[in-house]
């Protein structure tokens, strides 16, 4: 079947501030709309009406969005946030906003567009889907797009697993993130800089649910933490590695189960980016074995701690840090020096 799908701006909108009603303002654009239509709206609209602008350091403000580090490099933050998406700088953005302010994304993103389509049904009588979309890069790739962080309306994902190829075989895991696509295309339309956060998608009815059907949200989009097969950056790696445990079975397997326990030290310093390490000081770790212990032996505690030794020693490289194995005093476990190159 062939399809045409046709992207409008939506243009002349003003500045954006807390509690202002977006859904008029686009009306009054105007905002033309039919049946079958999909309304994209950019994630930083949707944050400023609903008072997400915080004047405050954007690292702390990132923090405060991150669930987890994935990977860094230099300034640059790929994180894993509080809602699941693997995002640079977890969404937080400080570009078209006052200076000494940020925005992060909207607190429940799927949450807004359900509310913004239902004031169009509302007050247009129409039937569209609608859409939140935020900039993103993509992993192996260069440069940005749009991506769908919320939306309504619409089933983000294509399922077309059992359905036959031209050539009559089964397909198994095709699935098109239609939701990401049609994000992607309104973002050849947007000017966030120049009042058009908004655009509207003409062609893909077919797409859009009754309009007692809202859909998953783009939540359907956020793959599960155990499926994700690149879900730990090359540094976070290296932490997992040194705390895995029966509860947490990321990272390498030991000859010791139990030597995340027994070198508290190390995990607490690989967890925590080596904290304290100051630059042109040299710093000492020594892991003492607890008095008693005989779960392992000698031999099966020593290689195990030779091997959490090196990935030590490749997550120091990836912060500027030295780390290097010393004469392990009697008693002790395992003994390195820190050293910073910044």
């Amino acid at each position: 079947m062939t399809r045409e799908l046709a992207a409008r701006p939506v243009a002349g909108l003003p500045q954006l501030t807390a509690g202002d009603d977006l859904v008029g303002l686009l009306l009054a654009a105007p905002l033309r709309l039919a049946d079958g239509d999909v309304l994209a709206v950019s994630s930083k609209a949707v944050a400023k009406v609903e008072g997400r602008v915080v004047a405050a350091p954007r690292a702390a403000v990132i923090e405060s969005e991150t669930d987890r580090l994935v990977a860094r490099h230099g300034a640059l933050r790929i994180v894993r946030t509080r809602r699941g998406e693997v995002l640079a700088a977890a969404g937080v953005d400080e570009s078209n906003t006052t200076p000494g302010t940020v925005v992060p994304l909207p607190v429940d993103p799927d949450g807004s567009a359900r509310r913004i389509r239902t004031a169009l049904a509302d007050r247009t009588g129409r039937n569209v889907a609608v859409i939140v979309t935020d900039t993103a890069g993509r992993a192996w790739r260069m440069g940005q797009t749009d991506l769908a962080v919320g939306c309504a309306g619409l089933d983000p994902v294509h399922d077309l697993a059992g359905t036959l190829d031209a050539g009559g075989r089964a397909l198994a895991v095709t699935a098109p993130a239609v939701a990401d696509a049609l994000a992607g295309a309104a973002a050849l339309v947007l000017a966030k800089a120049a009042g058009t956060p908004a655009a509207v998608l003409s062609g893909r009815g077919d797409l859009v649910l009754p309009a007692c059907e809202d859909g998953p949200g783009a939540a359907a989009l956020v793959r599960p933490e155990a499926e994700d097969l690149f879900g730990l950056g090359s540094r976070d790696a290296v932490a997992a590695a040194t705390r895995r445990s029966e509860r947490d079975l990321r990272g390498f397997p030991t000859p010791v189960d139990e030597l995340p326990t027994r070198l508290a030290k190390l995990v607490e310093l690989a967890g925590h980016g080596y904290p304290a390490v100051e630059p042109g000081v040299e710093h000492s770790v020594v892991v003492v074995r607890p008095a008693g212990d005989r779960t392992a032996t000698d031999r099966d505690v020593a290689l195990a701690a030779g091997a959490v030794a090196e990935r030590l020693a490749a997550l120091g490289w990836a912060d500027r840090l030295d780390v290097d194995a010393t004469s392990t005093p009697p008693g002790a476990v395992l003994a390195l020096t820190i050293t910073s190159r910044t």
